[in-house]
């Protein structure tokens, strides 16, 4: 316990703190599974044409669009009502999304209203999505030791990849140990049941949570905001577009570098539809190992060098590496997914923090919702649909890793001119207040 004017602040529990790290492990594992099974779900909903991967693709764009406002309705909730209960909200409303996807029909069985309901399905999902990441990232940084935010913020980022990884490893388990008829027919929604227990199992633990302390503070000290929003566009417009570049940065180094991958070595016919998978497991690992060091490091050096030199990485590497991967050579495949995954973990791990110290207690969920999700709509949501789009019409093997070149180059200026977030190390326990 330390005081914090005339108010004493309880630290987080650890137990607490667990919960809300792990956590978005299902999160992760529930979103993502749309892109690692899209070549399945374009047979299941959308027929198997040869345009269904598209429609798949720009069903998952479409729905992100979703995912800004969700975040703008949670962060509101946690910047007036809480973080604890944004968390418990948005994880009911994803395990009920979860559960809904398993048990939709097909098109085989309805025609494109198969499609239709799987992209409101995401909608909500999305939605869900906005107000997940951000909130948890704020209760992670507000809980943690001011020496220790880097490391402890990027367990989320960390624990979204384990989550990744299992919705690389359910996916690939289940095409392997079925036939083609089989997986179309039922066994496409085995992962989605898997994802819906885990959600429900998460809300559960949530209810154990304590209330972040900064929000306690807020309320303590009367200065929770009335309108979060508009106090965080009134006086941290700057911060804003510091945090939208951080943000644009990560999101086509992660949807592009790792998730779209899959799809565009089994579009490209480099490799087969499980093997493509298979090789998403070892990018997966790659970032739950380099994600922690990074978080730590940046706690070391700062989040500023650490960042530009890693946006000097997403302009020269990914290019050489997309051009590598089309060429089908087993070695250089996996080296080429392990370079992404290490540059995109990067970025995760140290854009966690980065971007929730840009922001006061007051007001920080809906900083980060007017900000992260926004750009993580644009470079996420929308580039694996615009890469694939583009590679098929250019028959450029290396366009997606110039897309990530294009917008690396963009942010460079605003992290070379961005003050640095990194507490001192001097500063008091858990001082959320910046």
């Amino acid at each position: 316990m330390r005081a914090v004017g005339t108010l004493q602040v309880v630290g987080i529990s650890r137990a607490s703190m667990t919960i809300a790290a792990i956590s978005t492990i299902v999160e992760w594992y529930d979103f993502t599974l749309y892109l690692y099974f899209a070549t399945v779900l374009a047979r299941v909903f959308f027929g198997g044409g040869s345009g269904s991967l598209l429609y798949t693709l720009a069903g998952f764009a479409i729905s992100y669009a979703m995912r800004p406002l969700g975040a703008v309705v949670f962060g509101h909730i946690g910047d007036r009502s809480g973080r604890r209960r944004t968390m418990l909200l948005s994880m009911g409303l994803m395990t009920l999304a979860m559960l809904a996807t398993a048990l939709l029909p097909t098109y085989h069985q309805v025609g494109a209203a198969a499609g239709v309901l799987l992209l409101l399905l995401r909608c909500m999902m999305a939605f869900s999505v906005g107000g997940e990441y951000t909130g948890v990232v704020a209760y992670l940084l507000e809980g943690a030791d001011a020496h220790r935010r880097g490391l402890i913020t990027s367990l989320a980022p960390a624990a979204s990849e384990i989550g990744a990884l299992f919705a690389v490893a359910v996916p690939a388990l289940t095409v392997g140990l079925m036939s083609t008829a089989s997986l179309d027919s039922w066994g496409w929604r085995i992962p989605f049941f898997v994802g819906a227990a885990l959600a429900g199992s998460t809300l559960i633990a949530r209810t154990t949570m304590q209330e972040s302390p900064d929000f306690e503070r807020q309320r303590a000290n009367g200065t929770v905001p009335i309108a979060p929003a508009r106090h965080t566009l009134t006086h941290h417009r700057a911060a804003l577009l510091r945090t939208f570049a951080i943000s644009a940065l990560g999101s086509i180094t992660y949807y592009v570098g790792i998730t779209y991958v899959p799809a565009f070595l089994h579009s490209t016919g480099t490799v087969g539809e499980g093997e493509s998978l298979g090789l998403s497991t070892v990018a997966a690992v790659a970032v739950i190992l380099i994600t922690p060091l990074i978080g730590a490091l940046s706690d070391r050096v700062g989040r500023k060098p650490v960042l530009v030199v890693l946006a000097v990485l997403s302009v020269m590497l990914p290019l050489a590496m997309f051009t590598v991967m089309a060429g089908g050579s087993r070695v250089a495949i996996v080296l080429g997914a392990i370079v992404l995954a290490f540059v995109a973990g990067g970025v995760s791990a140290v854009g966690a923090p980065a971007t929730a110290e840009q922001f006061p207690g007051e007001g920080r969920l809906s900083g980060l919702a007017l900000s992260v999700t926004v750009a993580t709509a644009i470079f996420g949501g929308l580039t694996p649909f615009l890469a694939e789009l583009l590679t098929q019409r250019t028959g450029w093997a290396a366009v997606p890793g110039a897309m990530i070149a294009v917008i690396a180059l963009a942010v460079l200026p605003v992290l070379l001119t961005m003050p640095e977030t990194r507490p001192s190390p001097h500063a008091d326990h858990n001082a959320s207040h910046v």
